[in-house]
């Protein structure tokens, strides 16, 4: 009999259907969401989210900072839930991104700000949630349930669920065209399988492991040291590829392998004159991304905002295929459970 494979595989596979129903469903949504911000001319933007979700919003950070020049901050959650301080977010655009909706901590910091003036807007996949109840705007991720503990279809959803209105306040044609044709291109990264699970297979004895990215896929690398930790049990960390070539180069010298993401994208040529810096000290490296000449590479976009959506689901088959290498399961990670909920 044959066993299934495992969850985080098949909602990864989703991800094509996950993003076309997200932009087809959100598009009323997204439009309403781009005039209030156009009419309020926002000042500055904060992020509140943890883990996969903070993940998501340093990419949505370059994102908003390349395309508007929107100055975003991430906001600590227990600065208010903890230490009681109510920051003067007035006037301010507060995105709270989760996939349950339920973490007490961002819910109060999403009712505290719009209390105190806040535009604000929910990336959540739970409609009914406590999260989308507190928020002025709701852009839902449409996943479907997510049963897997390591979020993959949620993940990639909060990527592209705010781009959208990115494309509206930009006039930017291009990204609505990326947009259009991004659930082919991911139909098409799911194709590369095989080879991400070969790739897997190199780093099957690793107990540690360095991820390294620039720009708009650094929220990726974050994203991808962290599941490294929760499916495969390898302590992973993720780097700047500029700032790792200060302090952490050192652990070169220890043997520690590297994995790379290559974007094609305004950083592409100082993240590859990086790497090949690193290589010429004899570091391990592996690279993923859109930029040619990648061990494995994701197919193009047609624009720099969509590219890292690719990336990510490709990872996330390598990860998932390097626990199984491992002789693990990635759906039952260790002490860990779907929803943590955080004060």
């Amino acid at each position: 009999m044959t066993t299934p494979d495992p969850l985080m595989l098949q909602e990864a596979r989703e991800a094509p259907q996950v993003v076309a129903r997200q932009l087809r469903e959100n598009a009323d949504a997204a439009r309403a969401l781009a005039a209030a911000i156009r009419e309020r001319r926002p000042p500055y933007a904060v992020t509140i989210a943890r883990g996969s979700s903070d993940h998501a919003c340093t990419v949505l950070k370059y994102a908003l900072e390349t395309q508007l020049s929107l100055p975003v901050a991430s906001l600590g959650p227990s600065v208010y839930t903890l230490y009681g301080a109510r920051l003067d977010l007035r006037g301010a655009l507060v995105i709270a991104v989760s996939q349950s909706g339920a973490s007490p901590d961002v819910v109060e910091n999403v009712r505290m700000a719009r209390q105190g003036g806040a535009l604000t807007v929910a990336l959540v996949n739970v409609e009914d949630s406590d999260l989308a109840r507190e928020a002025e705007f709701v852009l839902p991720l449409k996943c479907g349930e997510e049963r897997a503990v390591a979020a993959t279809k949620s993940y990639l959803a909060s990527l592209t669920a705010l781009l959208p209105v990115v494309a509206d306040l930009a006039g930017d044609a291009a990204l609505s065209r990326a947009l259009e044709t991004l659930p082919d291109a991911l139909e098409r990264t799911l194709g590369l399988e095989d080879a991400a699970r070969d790739l897997a297979e190199r780093y099957r004895f690793a107990d540690n492991l360095l991820v390294l990215a620039r720009g708009l896929h650094f929220g990726v690398a974050q994203e991808a040291a962290l599941k490294l930790k929760e499916t495969c049990g390898i302590h992973a960390e993720a780097y700047s590829a500029a700032e790792f070539s200060h302090g952490p180069k050192r652990l070169l010298a220890e043997g520690v392998p590297l994995l790379g993401f290559a974007p094609a994208d305004a950083a592409q040529s100082a993240t590859a004159a990086a790497y090949a810096d690193l290589r010429s000290n004899g570091a391990d490296l592996r690279t993923l991304g859109p930029a040619s000449g990648s061990t494995l590479t994701t197919p193009a976009t047609g624009h720099a905002l969509t590219d890292p959506v690719p990336s990510a689901l490709a990872f996330y088959l390598f990860a998932a295929h390097l626990a199984l290498h491992r002789g693990l399961n990635p759906d039952a990670p260790p002490l860990l459970s779907k929803v943590t909920k955080t004060r």
